[in-house]
């Protein structure tokens, strides 16, 4: 089952909450960091899901098929790893 943009939104905030409780509670720094890039990680999936979802609505501005194209340029430029 696929997550949605919002389900993938409150798993990273819970990662984000998990962190703070981590250094609240003094954590190993190492332990700390991991969570770190994985909620890195989490933040790319989420823009990279949003723009999939939504890529109708961002490029509907683009006026002619020159704009289109380099819409379509800039979403595969954001959506690369």
């Amino acid at each position: 089952m696929k997550k949605t943009t919002n389900q993938l939104i409150k798993n990273a905030i819970g990662q984000l909450e998990g962190i703070e409780r981590m250094m609240a509670d003094k954590e190993d720094c190492f332990k700390v960091v991991i969570q770190m890039r994985a909620v890195k990680s989490a933040l790319g999936n989420i823009m990279d899901k949003f723009i999939q979802e939504n890529f109708v609505s961002c490029a509907s501005f683009c006026k002619n098929k020159n704009e289109q194209e380099k819409m379509e340029r800039l979403i595969h430029e954001l959506l690369k790893k």
